[in-house]
């Protein structure tokens, strides 16, 4: 939670895909460090996983953050829940387990929470809520993907990997859609280096 707060401050001085390409890497190798005995374990179907869970992460982390830009860290966080609306009804359509009426009653009730949040007084939506919104669903998708993953393999390798994918993602884009600043303050590195360990290495 604490993240929203931090990473809209910091998207002031640094762009979106910067942030997250170091972020990435700085959680790639603080998990790398914890875990590395498990880097023997590494065969294909870690790869498999690898990049079946790097990819909706880079996805969902790269929307739901241009989101924040554009709109505020409450209704960020608020909308990115959307995800628990989205797991069961994915588990639906992957698993052909059908969600009960507890889910269905949530996903009304969630949704109707999403539209009093999202609306502002001219019952419209902005760019950002819209952005962030998305995100939820390939969250849900990384949630499927993690569901199945972890039944027979490193949870911290697993980690290490899908955290170089959504990196290397990042590290590519990057440059294609703004250039470094030339000048970042030191309370954006410090924040930086909190997301990289509180908000992705340790929550992980």
């Amino acid at each position: 939670g604490s993240s929203f707060v931090i990473l809209k401050n910091t998207l002031d001085s640094v762009p979106t895909l910067w942030v997250l390409a170091i972020r990435f890497t700085g959680g790639l190798f603080l998990m790398a460090l914890i875990g590395y005995r498990e880097l023997k374990k590494f065969d294909k179907s870690y790869l498999k996983y690898g990049l079946l869970l790097g990819l909706p992460l880079f996805a969902a982390y790269v929307v739901q953050t241009f989101g924040l830009v554009y709109t505020t860290p409450a209704k960020n966080a608020f909308l990115t829940a959307t995800y628990c609306v989205i797991v069961p009804f994915l588990w639906w359509a992957f698993f052909k387990k059908r969600p009960d009426r507890y889910n269905v009653s949530a996903a009304l009730i969630c949704i109707t929470g999403m539209g009093l949040v999202s609306q502002d007084g001219e019952l419209s939506m902005n760019i950002g809520d819209a952005l962030t919104m998305c995100c939820g669903f390939f969250y849900a998708l990384h949630i499927i993907v993690t569901a199945r993953a972890v039944e027979e393999h490193s949870v911290v390798l697993l980690s290490v990997l899908q955290f170089a994918v959504a990196a290397v993602l990042c590290w590519i884009t990057a440059p294609l859609v703004s250039a470094f600043p030339l000048a970042v303050p030191a309370s954006a590195w410090i924040s930086i280096a909190y997301l990289c360990v509180m908000c992705t290495g340790v929550c992980f």
